[in-house]
């Protein structure tokens, strides 16, 4: 039943009426009498009889006969649940779109092609994954049928969209079909065209929340119907019914925008892993980066690397140079504290004069995002809710980044000046420096408020914050990683795996050495930093992994966060019944008045934690508990 209480979460069992015995199929959407209320529910299985000893009563509705919910899906939301800490009925809204009518009225689509026979599989021209030793066997494996798992660290310039389509043909040749996630549209945009170019159209749907409720659910439709064997989407596909499961994928794996912001809160790879296991398919997780959650999968032996050798990597990698090194600094002393340095800047500038584009990222979107006093450089604050003060131009109002009230007024409570300097430089504000420096030359700017999918190949400067960079016509001439503290002291585990992440992804956007060029603003002895100069993922990811096994950190153990009023937080911990080696840290100041509690395990120890804090929740849930509690298993961040 569609009720959010942990204490309900399990099945009941209801009697069919005579009425509704032919459209009564398991995956149906149902309405049943609960506690005196008609509420919505699923029907998950028909059987001949009933554990119960009781009175039955029977089911009021079949909402619809279409049997949207499939049984391997019901049977990965329930494991999702489990995983979580979590109730089924939160899980299934995240698997199943609300329904459309008049879409589920439509005429079906015409009969598609029949699939490859497995026995004779199409053989799939290997093309781009020819770079890499192991890449043509993953292509094998899949046509033949096999469940190969594989993390695979893309080359810097790869078409990484073409070789994703590639590892879905092989899979569909072998009869079989392919879930493919990623993290954004601009990326859904790419895969959709890679795929028609493969497969051709008609043979693959796009599912992103962004389509609206009748295109999203049509395309469900055509999924679950087993109208078209791929499904390819941004976090709302790890969902997607396909039949015959082959391939489940997720592309650059460490972007926040995989972790689903609803209870239980399930991280995109971790629910298409899962997947995999129970569905006995492959499984590609691919990036130019690598997390230590991929890297973990590694070490454990239950997916194997594919990467190109350090010729190929020589060969293929732009030339790449810190600015805050013992040379550097002592050819330019400036450069430790200026925020274009020489080397930046004759970079940008020799490209320009070749004619290329360069590409200027930015961490910080806007003008000034934050300010602090010209005299003695206290940070400026709002007055009402001490949040930032930001300017959003040059001859702008200062105002509150939290609370949006207006400081005209305003003046240093330390000092009483009212001069204000930039304490952090925003993209816009980047970008307008860089065309006075560069005049005659088009600046242009990518990220928030519009972002751009390319720009033509001539000479330009690209100012983009990460992720939002766009393609350039044949690779840019330089790429400018400005402003690396923003990124590096950040108060997150995974500060240095963010950082390493954005710079490799738009590092990968520029030509080969010596016409690309890549210059980071950062001291070259800082292990991101090393890892991006060697092009080396792997070598960062096993490091990242081993420190965080030593000191206890996730992915090498199991933690979740209780999150809540004092109180309420302990009246859970109390009622959990944690295994026997469970560490609780904490407490530690969460927002809004709120206290933050972890609760450290093994990994081998996983499932019995998410049990006690599921059963935990379920009995305050039935002692109707008035405070809620925000639970979540394998937080994105632990601070």
């Amino acid at each position: 039943m569609d009720v959010g209480l942990a204490h309900l979460d399990r099945p009941f069992d209801y009697l069919v009426p005579a009425d509704l015995d032919e459209v009564a199929v398991p995956g149906t959407r149902v309405k049943v009498r609960f506690a005196g209320q008609l509420v919505d529910g699923w029907l998950l299985a028909r059987a001949d009889d009933s554990g119960h000893t009781g009175r039955l009563a029977y089911l009021e509705k079949v909402v619809s006969p279409e049997p949207v919910l499939s049984p391997e899906v019901a049977r990965l939301a329930r494991a999702v649940a489990d995983r979580y800490a979590g109730n089924l009925a939160d899980v299934l809204r995240l698997a199943v779109p609300p329904r459309h009518a008049r879409v589920e009225k439509e005429a079906r689509a015409d009969q598609p092609p029949p699939p490859a026979d497995p026995a004779t599989p199409t053989t799939v021209d290997p093309r781009g994954w020819r770079d890499y030793p192991t890449g043509p066997a993953l292509l094998v494996a899949l046509t033949d049928g096999r469940a190969p798992r594989a993390v695979w660290s893309a080359l810097p310039g790869e078409d990484w969209a073409a070789r994703y389509a590639d590892a879905v043909a092989a899979t569909v040749a072998g009869g079989r079909g392919a879930v493919v996630v990623v993290a954004d549209a601009r990326d859904l945009d790419r895969l959709d065209a890679a795929l028609t170019s493969v497969l051709g159209p008609g043979r693959h749907v796009s599912l992103s929340a962004a389509l609206g409720p009748a295109r999203r659910y049509r395309a469900f439709l055509a999924a679950r119907r087993g109208e078209v064997p791929v499904v390819i989407g941004t976090r709302a596909a790890m969902f997607a019914p396909v039949d015959r499961l082959g391939l489940v994928a997720v592309w650059d794996d460490g972007d926040d925008l995989h972790s689903e912001p609803r209870a239980p809160y399930p991280h995109t790879r971790d629910v298409l892993l899962t997947r995999a296991q129970l569905a006995e398919a492959g499984a590609l997780v691919g990036g130019y980066a690598r997390t230590a959650e991929a890297q973990l999968l590694l070490e454990t032996g239950w997916a194997r690397e594919v990467v190109a050798d350090r010729a190929t990597v020589r060969a293929r990698v732009p030339a790449i140079a810190p600015t805050g090194d013992d040379p550097q600094l002592a050819r330019d002393p400036g450069a430790a504290t200026a925020r274009l340095p020489s080397l930046a800047w004759t970079a940008a500038r020799d490209a320009v004069r070749a004619d290329l584009p360069v590409l200027v990222q930015v961490p910080r979107r806007g003008y000034l995002p934050s300010i602090s006093c010209a005299d003695c450089r206290t940070p400026a604050r709002c007055a009402h809710c001490a949040g930032p003060l930001a300017l959003p131009s040059a001859g702008g109002t200062p105002a509150c980044r939290w609370c949006a009230r207006v400081a005209a007024a305003y003046a240093c409570p330390e000092c009483g000046g009212r001069r204000l300097r930039a304490a952090v430089t925003g993209a816009r504000r980047t970008a307008e420096e860089l065309g006075r420096a560069f005049p005659g030359v088009p600046v242009r700017t990518s990220g928030r408020e519009e972002v751009l999918t390319d720009v033509p190949g001539g000479a330009s400067l690209v100012v983009a914050t990460p992720g939002a960079e766009p393609v350039a016509e044949g690779g840019y001439g330089a790429v400018l990683l400005l402003d690396s503290w923003a990124l590096l002291t950040r108060a997150d585990l995974r500060a240095g795996e963010e950082a390493l992440r954005r710079w490799m992804a738009a590092a990968a956007l520029a030509r080969p050495a010596p016409a690309g060029r890549v210059v980071v603003v950062a001291d070259g002895a800082l292990a991101p930093v090393q890892a991006l100069l060697r092009w080396d993922a792997a070598w960062f990811a096993g490091r990242e992994l081993a420190e965080r096994r030593e000191l206890g950190f996730p992915p090498a153990v199991r933690m979740a966060s209780v999150t809540g009023p004092a109180e309420a937080v302990a009246d859970l911990l109390a009622a959990a019944r944690l295994p026997g080696d469970a560490e609780v840290l904490g407490p530690v100041p969460a927002d809004e008045g709120r206290e933050r509690m972890l609760v450290r395990v093994p990994r081998a120890r996983a499932a019995a934690l998410a049990e006690a804090l599921h059963s935990a929740a379920g009995t305050r849930a039935a002692r109707k508990a008035a405070d809620p509690v925000r639970l979540q298993v394998d937080p994105l961040s632990l601070f």
